[in-house]
């Protein structure tokens, strides 16, 4: 069984804050890689996909066992999904966050 991965309109615009964050650090930093930010989204999209064959294999958060996050490893830290299976057949991103965020939940 497969699930269809589907994003809120919230985690949509986490994922292009993310983007822009990365991309903004890479035009301050001395050695800026522009590069990055692509390839960390590309990251986030490939992380997500296992939601899609396997989201029971995530952790659980708070009480509901369909609540769930994904840790998302990418570079010395990397990213936490926030996601929901809302029926037997579509998993719903709910928020996408970098785990040195203060509000990561």
């Amino acid at each position: 069984m497969t699930f269809a991965v589907e994003f809120s309109p919230a985690a949509a615009e986490n994922l292009q804050r993310l983007f822009d964050f990365a991309l903004q650090r890479e035009l301050e930093s001395a050695t800026g890689d522009l590069d990055v930010p692509a390839i960390a989204l590309q990251g986030i999209k490939d992380g997500l996909a296992f939601l899609a064959l396997s989201p029971f294999s995530c952790r659980k958060v708070g009480s509901s066992a369909f609540v769930r996050e994904l840790v998302i490893p990418f570079g010395a830290s990397g990213y936490v999904a926030l996601f929901e299976m809302v029926d037997g057949t579509r998993v719903i991103v709910g928020a996408v966050r970098h785990q040195r965020e203060d509000d990561c939940h």
